[in-house]
This record gives structure tokens, sequence and C-alpha cells, in this order.
């Protein structure tokens, strides 16, 4: 007998037992097991893999060439299809055809045995590894020794290793060899989300495809197709919602559709509505987000905070509810740069509509400004006590600037109406008879950018010419302590007297002369002082940067736009005039010494990037 006393059925007995008792029932059927949408909508072949064209593309023509690599490495973000591409790459190896005849192709059958055990996920030679789980050498030494023996019923053995940038070093240096000569029997395919972390000389031993984020257009026409096939209602916004969140992830999306669709059975729903996606995501609707832009933009503090308390209530994060704000304004910003996007199709309609009207509305300027606040305001909730606080901090400044002026538009009134000038400052008389002024640290003063070697030779006239000279001579270690740790007491070439710090090196006078015997050809003599001497060179370029900002700061524009933006301050003064040491630089004779405090014309148009660079916004 062929079949076992468990697979015979016994027949059910009628009537009533032996004592009265009613027959038994028959045992319920088996329930079929619920497969998610993200593996019951896997791509089973090249052409529905959508958005990695290129990659379809290269690989087709490599199977119409008999050109296939005997190694492959898959990048990209989770959920854009590296091991579903990974497994096509192993059925259209192993394929042979569905009169058992074919070759390696580029579109598999799907109906061969191979094919078929391929997709169950049960094929004895296409083996899969999970690196996160198996990161050791001696898991890749089994590999190693699988490759030894010839597949038992397919043409081809596929070895895919998922996630494999989670290997060791050792298991790494393992694999090398026999990824470099592998058997003509053996193909590798490995997936990573973290290319930087796989060594180069793994690299260069594979053919890389860099796999796509997939474009929010064609993850809404993919969830619709699924929908449609799971008989599901979902409004448009909504499938809008779940492919934005998604972020360029299939899998993910198809997980959150998933998680719609019970959702909405579970509440009874016959149509799966935007709104109940926002709640389940803990968003804000996309409705709302437009509500609150609106707001901020008009200064509208009072209705902003309505809108966020609203959103609150129904469960939704307003940290996340400012980055969906920040997208927003970018949106509008690439709505404003670039008028085509009114009428593409990769824009959901609210964005073409309500977003059209945002860009009109508002300027480059003030849509730019509200990206710098919000991209730091995003920061400030996520290391927030409250988060919820923090969120309606940044968006209570947001509207306190909405009706402040742009930078351009404050030099235009400026320039319209320009303050009183200060009163003039008395000049320092000029040394006569010299070639150039005096300055700290000896000598003339340098090049706005020091330069210890002229047409090949030496050029030290002052001890700052002496301290480039060293860097340029790429002695950091010594750079740093001449910078910091030494003042200058007397330099008359060829001596130089200097008093080093406590913390300096005690061999510091005697690698400076050895590096000036070896630039100069002649001996130097470097004195150890007791005298205090200059400050350090450092010391000088920040007491010089000091006066700078000082100066700057009483200048009439300056502080006007410091009045009219209330906790502005100045981040940085770019002076052409001085040294790579913040000193200042030398100025030929007959020439007007230039006034650090003048400021060119401006161009209203062309403010707001310089004062982006110059100031740090509230």
């Amino acid at each position: 007998m062929s079949d076992s006393l468990d697979d015979l059925a016994l027949p059910l007995p009628e009537g009533p037992g032996l004592f009265g008792d009613p027959p038994p029932a028959p045992p319920p059927a088996a329930a079929t097991p619920y497969r998610v949408l993200a593996r019951k909508y896997r791509p089973k072949n090249f052409d529905e893999l959508i958005g990695q064209d290129a990659l379809v593309k290269i690989l087709r023509r490599a199977f119409a060439l008999n050109r296939v690599a005997h190694a492959f490495m898959l990048t990209g973000v989770r959920g854009v299809g590296k091991t579903t591409t990974a497994r096509i790459i192993a059925r259209a190896l192993n394929c042979t055809g569905p009169d058992g005849k074919g070759g390696p192709t580029p579109d598999p059958c799907g109906v061969c045995d191979n094919c078929r055990a391929i997709l169950a996920d049960r094929h004895p030679d296409v083996l899969e590894m999970d690196a996160a789980s198996r990161t050791g050498v001696d898991d890749v030494r089994e590999i190693i020794e699988a490759t030894r023996f010839r597949p038992m019923q397919a043409r081809t053995k596929v070895f895919i290793i998922d996630e494999v940038h989670m290997l060791s070093r050792n298991a790494f240096n393992a694999l090398l060899k026999t990824l470099e000569e592998p058997p003509p029997h053996v193909k590798f395919v490995f997936a990573t989300t973290e290319i930087r972390k796989v060594p180069v000389t793994v690299l260069s031993r594979c053919q890389r495809f860099d796999l796509r984020r997939i474009p929010i257009k064609q993850l809404i026409d993919l969830y619709a197709g699924v929908a449609a096939a799971e008989a599901i209602d979902i409004e448009p916004e909504a499938l809008a919602s779940i492919a934005r969140a998604a972020d360029g992830s299939v899998r993910d999306g198809l997980s959150l559709l998933d998680q719609a669709i019970a959702q909405g059975s579970l509440d009874g729903e016959a149509r799966i509505t935007a709104a109940s996606v926002a709640d389940m995501l803990g968003a804000a609707d996309r409705g709302a987000v437009f509500d609150l832009m609106e707001a901020a933009m008009a200064g509208r503090a009072a209705d902003a905070l309505a809108i966020t308390d609203r959103a609150h209530v129904q469960g939704a994060d307003l940290g996340q509810m400012l980055g969906d704000l920040l997208e927003l304004t970018h949106t509008v910003s690439r709505l404003k740069t670039v008028p085509a996007l009114r009428t593409s199709q990769e824009l959901p309609e609210a964005e073409r509509t309500r977003g059209a009207a945002l860009a009109d509305a508002l300027s480059v300027p003030t849509l730019a400004r509200a990206w710098q606040m919000l991209l730091k305001g995003t920061a400030e909730v996520e290391h927030a006590p409250d988060r919820r606080a923090a969120a309606e901090m940044v968006l209570i400044r947001l509207c306190h600037v909405a009706d402040l002026p742009t930078p351009g538009d404050l030099v235009r009134k400026l320039q319209a109406n320009p303050p009183a000038a200060p009163a003039p400052v008395p000049s320092t008389p000029r040394p006569s008879g010299g070639g150039a002024r005096a300055v700290a640290g000896g000598g003339t003063a340098a090049d706005p950018m020091p330069s210890a070697v002229v047409a090949g030779a030496p050029r030290l006239a002052s001890f700052r010419d002496v301290v480039a000279l060293v860097a340029a001579e790429r002695d950091v270690l010594l750079h740093g302590h001449l910078l910091h740790s030494v003042h200058l007491v007397r330099f008359a070439p060829p001596v130089i007297e200097i008093r080093p710090d406590p913390d300096a090196p005690r061999d510091t006078a005697a690698r400076l002369g050895a590096v000036l015997l070896a630039a100069t050809g002649m001996r130097w003599t470097i004195a150890v002082s007791r005298e205090a001497g200059e400050p350090t060179i450092a010391a000088q370029g920040q007491a010089a940067d000091r006066s700078r900002r000082a100066s700057v700061a009483e200048h009439p524009l300056v502080r006007a736009i410091l009045d009219a933006f209330p906790g502005a301050k100045i981040e940085a003064v770019r002076d052409p005039g001085v040294d790579s040491y913040g000193l200042p630089a030398d100025i030929p004779l007959g020439e007007p010494e230039p006034d650090p405090l003048e400021f060119a014309p401006l161009d209203p148009e062309m403010a707001d990037p310089e004062f982006a660079d110059m100031m740090e916004r509230p």
C-alpha cells in the first residue's frame, strides 16, 4: 500500500451515537494563510519591476549577448527591489521554458520546475543567506564549500547574500578568492543598503547596480492597481498619502496599504479615505498642512495654533507636521521656480492647485526664509523635552517674521532712505619713508595669503613668513605650536628671539632652526627668551577679528538690519585685506587704505544669498 494510515479517510458515522449523542461534526477545512500584499504582488519578471529601467535594460542586453557577470552588487534603500531582482536573475539563469529545453533568458517562463521552485523559495540550488544574522567567517566558508559541488537540478547555482555589508572583515577576506574566480556553474548576487560599508576589494569584483527610489507617481499608479485587484475602494488622496509616506519604497507602501485596508475593515468603512490614512499614519491631513502654511505665511498665529491643536487631538505628531510643512515649502519653491510643474502629472492635484496659488503669492526670499527656519525648527523639536511646545514655538516664530521685510526689501528701503553716516574715525598716520606699514609680528605685513617662497627663493620678511614657511614644509605639529604657543620677542634675520609657552615642546627652537636651515641654506639663530614678547599669532588674529566685528556692528546698514531682525547676529566678517591668519595685509604706498566699514552698492535681488551667509536668522 502506498498510502499511509494517516492518509486514509475514515467514514463518518451516520445517525446518533451509541449513547444517543449527536453525530460528530466534520472537521473544518484548513484555512488558506493570508499573504501580505508585498509578497502577493512581488514582481516575477523584469517587466513587472518598476522604476529600474536602466538596470532592466542592461540585464536584458547581457542575457541576449550571453555576457552575464559572475557577481552582482545591488544597492539601494529598503523596499526598492534588490532581493526581488536577485530572484529574477536566478530564475532567468535557470529557466528551461515550458518545454523543458530552454536556456538562460531575460524572460523566465514561470511555469517550468525551476521557475516554480525558485518562486516558492524551495529550490536547492538557489541559496539565500541573511548576512545580518550570519556574519562570521564560518558562514562564508560554508558557501565556499558549497561552490565546489555542481547544481543538483538547476543549470547554475545562485548564492544570494542579503545585507552583505554586515559581514565581518574576516568573512569578506575569506570570500575574495572565490568571488574573483568562481566555478563556471556559480553566480553571486549581493544586496545591501549600505554600499559604503562594503570593501572596495569586493566591489571591484562585482557588477554594481544602484536601484533608485520609485517616483511618487509610479507608486500611486502601482497601489491603485493593487487596490483594484483586491476590490478595495480607496480615495486618490489616500493613495497619494501612502505613496509619500513610502519614501520611494514599494514594500513600505504596500505594507501601509495592507494596514489601511485592515483599518477600513475594522471600522466598517466601505471606502478608505484620506482622513483615515492620515489618522493611521499619525500625520496631519494634507489639507491641514496647506491650511497651516497659508496661516503661517499670512502671520495668523492664532489660526496656525488652532490647526495644530486639532491635529494633536486627532493623534498627529507635530514634529512630523513640521516635516510635512518643510516638504510643502520645497514643493511650493519648485512650483515657483519651474512653472511647468503646475501641469505635470507627477504632482497630486492638491499640489498643482493650492500649491500653485501659494507659489504665486510668496516670493523666493520669503520661501527661502521659511525653509531655513523650518529646517532648524525640526532639529529643535527632535531634541526638545516637549515636542508639541517646541513645534508651536517654531510656528510662532514663523508667523512673527511673516510681516517682516526680507533682506532684499530692507536693502531697497535703506538705499531709498540711507541712514546717517557715523562720524569719521581719524586714521592712523602712516610711517614716512618706508615701503610698507609696520604690523605686529615683526617686519612688514605679508600678502593676503602668506607665502614663504617667491620665485623659488624664500622671502622671510616677518615672523609670519617664517610660520607660513613651516606650514609650506608640511610640519603640522611645529606650525601649530608656532601659531598658538610661541611669542615673538625679536625678529632680526638670521636671529629670531622667541618665548615658548610652557605647553610647547622643549625642542621647538631646535626644530624651527632645522626647518629654516633646510629651506634657506643658511644657519639661523633661534634664541629662547624670558621676556613677554608679543601675543601669539593666533591671539593677534582673534583680536583683529573681534575688532572687525565690533566695527562692522557699528555700521548704519548693519545696525538697521540687526534692529529689523530681532535675535539676528553677525556670523562672520569676510575681509579680503587680511591674510590667512586674520591679520592686516600689506598696502602699497600711494593707495588709500580700504575702509573695512564701507559697503559696495548692493543689488536688492542678490542681497538675500549674501545675508544668508552673513546673518543667522532667528
